[in-house]
Formats: structure tokens, sequence, C-alpha cells
């Protein structure tokens, strides 16, 4: 290695899940935590919970073509029918 750059990996050895999380990290802090003053854990608890919810299941994603996380993922599990 010429320049001798390593590449951050997470526990596993895996760059692309460390990746996932940096951007959900920067995500949080600059959508969420920086806009708000919490005057509790209890509070910063139930303000998270509702921007992550917000995320997963109404706001579109550029890297997912403009889909949510919830309806690019369940697109691709199988169907069951009730019985």
């Amino acid at each position: 290695m010429e320049n001798a750059i390593a590449v951050s990996m997470d526990g596993c050895g895996s760059w692309r899940n460390k990746l996932c999380v940096e951007r959900l990290r920067w995500s949080v802090k600059h959508e969420e935590v920086y806009l708000r003053a919490y005057d509790s854990v209890a509070e910063a608890r139930t303000s998270l919970g509702r921007y992550l919810v917000f995320c997963n299941h109404e706001r579109p994603h550029s890297s997912l073509d403009a889909q949510t996380p919830d309806s690019a993922y369940f697109v691709h599990l199988p169907q069951f029918a009730a019985a």
C-alpha cells in the first residue's frame, strides 16, 4: 500500500455495515439531536424513537430511489395469506 490507507471496518470486518451506521448517525445528529434541547433522558428517548419511526416509515431516501426503508425492505419479502 503506497499511502497506507486502511478502510474502517465494523466488528465483523464489513465496511458496508459501518457505512450504513455512520450515515444513520449523521442523519440522527443533524436532523434531530442538534435541533432539540432535551430536558431529560426520557424525553430524548421518546423524541429519538419518533424520529426513527419517521425515517423508516415516511422519509424517502435518495439511496433507495426515493423509497422509505420499510417500503424498500418489505417489497422483497414473501407475502403470506392469513389463515
